[in-house]
């Protein structure tokens, strides 16, 4: 083993530079570090991968098995998991904004780069005994994201989690699971196939912890701040008071991160959670355009105003307003044909509507299909 000089830190690799021998150290060290765990994460930053794992395998209790982080490694690759450790090119810095608590390394399965998912994503969260309601907004909300180019990050739990992974999914996008497991875990057992359309839909699921490893209380809880720390934003669709997802809005607050809650019935439990991180500060989105304006480039993000959605509609010609609440809010759209029979208006009219509709920006032409423009969904 080289001797390590330890009078200066140990600088960090170079972007890219990676041998296998340190990805080993990496791949050993994910065994013995429990996430979180900031004294380990001050051993690594002070003395490096190599020396930090001698003096942390020293430490373990005798006859508990030492880290073989080749094995680690070997594991990975017969499943089809690769791992992303720090000083890659692949790494997403901004998880770095953990200090000593940032993860050692990521396992990740799914062919798309975390790195350059991560750049325009938006952390979509909440309870796992939801409400209807609860489920619609996040599958609403996590297909318009995806729409508009934003990747959703969630934690592939049952609930609110599952429907924003969902919402993604349907119209086509990829979309992030965080899980607090290892990745050749499918937990919960419920979510297997949703689990694998992540990765076959061009998806990421990923973690910290090794192959193997299954959940617990803590594991959760560690989880919520690689997913805030990952994603520019969190919303939260709905919450009750003591719910885990408000432990994930909590970090993207210490993060610096935008902080956003759905508002619920006054009347639901499941709302009060959201409502009391409203009056905490956190933003209230009622909409995709409310949650980009929080997230995305400064001016050119904007919301529409209420009013200014209001007074288009009011100004449209009844003939209009008919033709555009006839066409159905799926991606998919309509054909001219079947709106003519839903408008009961003849066909030169229903074109004439529609153009004159996609001249506002309402309305988009897709090949024979006629939808809802995903811009400007909810403003119409």
């Amino acid at each position: 083993m080289d001797t390590v000089d330890c009078s200066e830190p140990v600088p960090p690799p170079a972007a890219g530079l990676l041998s296998e021998r340190e990805r080993v150290w990496w791949a050993a060290l994910g065994r013995v570090v429990e996430p979180g765990d900031t004294r380990a994460g001050q051993l690594i930053e002070e003395w490096g991968p190599e020396e930090a794992l001698a003096r942390l395998t020293r430490a373990l209790p005798a006859g508990v098995e030492r880290p073989d982080g080749a094995r680690e490694l070997a594991r990975g690759a017969l499943i089809g998991a690769r791992l992303v450790c720090r000083g890659e090119a692949g790494w997403p810095t901004q998880l770095d904004d953990l200090g000593p608590a940032r993860p050692v390394a990521l396992w990740v399965r799914g062919a798309a780069s975390l790195r350059v998912l991560a750049v325009r994503s938006v952390a979509v969260v909440g309870a796992r005994a939801c409400t209807g309601y609860g489920q619609r907004l996040a599958a609403d909300l996590s297909a318009s994201l995806t729409e508009r180019g934003w990747t959703v990050f969630s934690g592939a739990a049952y609930g609110i989690d599952a429907a924003a992974h969902r919402g993604a999914l349907v119209v086509g996008g990829p979309t992030v699971g965080v899980l607090a497991c290892g990745v050749d875990q499918a937990y919960p057992r419920a979510n297997e196939q949703l689990l694998r359309r992540i990765t076959q839909c061009g998806g990421l699921l990923l973690s910290e912890l090794p192959l193997g490893a299954h959940p617990n209380r803590p594991r959760f809880l560690q989880r919520n701040r690689v997913i805030a720390a990952l994603t520019r934003g969190t919303v939260v669709v709905e919450a009750a008071r003591r719910s885990g997802s408000l432990n994930t809005a909590r970090w993207a607050g210490d993060l610096r991160r935008q902080v956003m809650a759905v508002p619920g019935p006054a009347t639901s439990s499941l709302s009060g959670g959201t409502h009391e991180l409203i009056r905490r500060g956190a933003v209230l989105v009622a909409d995709v355009g409310e949650v980009v304006e929080q997230v995305g480039e400064i001016g050119t993000d904007l919301a529409a105003t209420p009013e200014g959605r209001e007074r288009l509609r009011d100004a449209l010609a009844p003939e209009t307003l008919r033709v555009l609440e006839s066409l159905p809010a799926s991606a998919r759209g309509a054909s001219p044909e079947s709106l003519v029979q839903r408008c009961l208006l003849g066909p030169d009219v229903v074109l004439r509507r529609l153009y004159e509709l996609a001249s506002l920006g309402l309305v988009e032409r897709l090949g024979a299909h006629w939808r809802l423009n995903p811009a400007c969904k909810g403003t119409s």
